[in-house]
């Protein structure tokens, strides 16, 4: 048991930074293992300013996750348009939209019973977490 989650784990990781290495926005993980008939363990959830950089977040977390985990998704949807593409990772599911898809479709809200969590760049917090601006 534990293996899978270390698994899981290394997987959330090699996502969250997937994303950070395009600026996404408003990375955060929504824990779903609380709920009995859940689809999968957690939710990841950002978004991009434009399709380009929608389709870059995917590519970035797809090529991060085979390089440092080496799972690539079990079902992708969604890259036709690139207004909400999905990665399904089967105990990790990845929602990278556009910001006004994911407003519309507000998945916090539909999971708000969940601990939802957010998660942020630890390069930028390194980077300028402690400077105060003058």
């Amino acid at each position: 048991m534990k293996k899978k989650s270390d698994g899981t784990n290394s997987l959330i990781k090699s996502v969250v930074k997937g994303i950070f290495e395009k600026q996404g926005k408003d990375v955060v993980k929504i824990d779903l293992r609380t709920f009995e008939n859940r689809i999968t363990d957690y939710f990841i959830i950002c978004h991009g300013n434009s399709v380009t950089q929608v389709d870059s977040i995917t590519s970035s977390v797809e090529e991060t996750v085979r390089k440092e985990t080496g799972e690539k998704p079990a079902h992708i949807e969604g890259l036709e348009n690139c207004f909400w593409v999905l990665l399904d990772y089967i105990d990790v599911v990845v929602h990278i939209f556009q910001e006004e898809y994911r407003n519309f479709y507000s998945l916090e809200s539909l999971w708000a019973d969940a601990e939802i969590e957010k998660l942020e760049d630890v390069k930028v917090k390194k980077n300028y977490g402690g400077r105060k601006k003058k």
